[in-house]
């Protein structure tokens, strides 16, 4: 298979590799591109999380929380940073906002299809329409997800001024102040961190299974004179670690470095009297895995190859 400049760049924000590293990394794989990555993890030149790709297309997470119960999140995109600061733009995802955790679609093109609660003459996506030419810009509604918390609260987050949103469901028989400010303490952590999983009890164990393949070989190459009953102890041991940088409850509290998330919760629970537990959290970033247009780059990327 014929390996392009593109594949070597979609690699490389995926890796953190080098470009040289990622051509060789498909060309060893025949150009596919999770062999390609797990190729690379085990020689070392990638880190363990693949990247979802830089962080590029613009726009706006809203959250909405209705009587501690309710809860929708949205990410509305735009073309530049210019729109998703202006007022109309905020206005028009807030709105959307709204929408969502009203309604009871269950997936995006329902939603679209929906009457828009501001004018049922419209739908959703005449809505949007609309908003695109008064704004002059592509306009495009691309996630939304809702949560109700049946037997505690939920509560949200947004950093950056709506570049990363998040919500939060736990459950618990107090709903009070001092609870809902330890869930949002959790939310941002998870901003922060970006968590996969609530606690390891949540991983697969093919997901652990895959992982070992993968450090086993990185130690190998690393360690080649090592027995494997040392290399099984280390690759044991780095699995561990990396599970606790990618589940909520084993990851160190940003606000006490002293204690985990699970033990600031068991913390407030006995401060109210009452277990409060994480039932689900859902995180967004504005433009996550979207890539703007770079002309230069695939351009950059065929000299090297030559």
């Amino acid at each position: 298979m014929a390996i392009t400049a593109a594949m070597v760049k979609e690699l490389r924000e995926m890796t953190g590799a080098g470009m040289m590293d990622c051509k060789k990394a498909l060309n060893e794989t025949n150009g596919d591109m999770e062999a390609a990555v797990d190729y690379l993890r085990k020689n070392g030149q990638a880190k363990a999380e693949k990247k979802a790709g830089r962080i590029a297309a613009e726009g706006l997470v809203k959250t909405v929380v209705k009587e501690d119960k309710r809860a929708a999140i949205v990410e509305v995109n735009s073309e530049t940073d210019f729109v998703a600061k202006n007022e109309e733009f905020q206005s028009y995802v807030t709105a959307v906002a709204e929408q969502a955790v009203l309604s009871s679609a269950q997936d995006l093109d329902s939603f679209l299809g929906e009457p828009w609660m501001l004018d049922s003459g419209k739908t959703v996506k005449d809505a949007l329409t609309e908003k695109v030419a008064i704004i002059g810009e592509n306009l495009n509604i691309r996630r939304f997800k809702k949560i109700e918390a049946k037997n505690g609260c939920v509560v949200s987050y947004l950093h950056g001024g709506g570049r990363i949103g998040v919500l939060v469901e736990a459950n618990t028989s107090v709903v009070n102040d001092l609870v809902k400010e330890a869930l949002v303490n959790v939310a941002m952590q998870i901003a922060a961190l970006s968590p996969k999983y609530i606690s390891s009890k949540d991983v697969s164990e093919e997901y652990k299974e895959h992982e070992k393949t993968i450090l086993l070989e990185q130690a190998k190459n690393e360690n080649p004179n090592k027995p494997d009953n040392i290399i099984e102890k280390m690759i044991i041991g780095r699995l561990n670690k990396e599970l606790k940088e990618i589940c909520l409850l084993d990851q160190a509290y940003v606000k006490d470095g002293d204690l985990t998330v699970e033990k600031y919760l068991d913390k407030v629970s006995k401060e109210v009297g009452s277990p409060v537990t994480i039932q689900q959290f859902i995180r967004f970033e504005t433009g996550e895995g979207i890539e703007k247009k770079e002309e230069n780059f695939a351009e950059e990327v065929a000299k090297q190859m030559r």
